[in-house]
């Protein structure tokens, strides 16, 4: 299972940074591709806003 991130994306880059398989992209609100990411939740820990949630 993928995760998502949410509306509370700051787009502070921190998760882009940790992602081991760059399955995040940037933008206004940053989205990962769930075909890409393999569930590690790296991105959840590195996320000082806890936008990112299991989808």
């Amino acid at each position: 299972m993928a995760h998502k991130i949410t509306d509370d994306c700051t787009a502070c880059g921190t998760c882009i940074d940790e992602c081991p398989l760059e399955a995040i992209s940037p933008g206004d609100i940053y989205k990962i591709d769930p075909d890409i990411c393999s569930d590690c939740g790296t991105c959840v820990d590195a996320c000082p806003v806890g936008a990112i949630q299991p989808e």
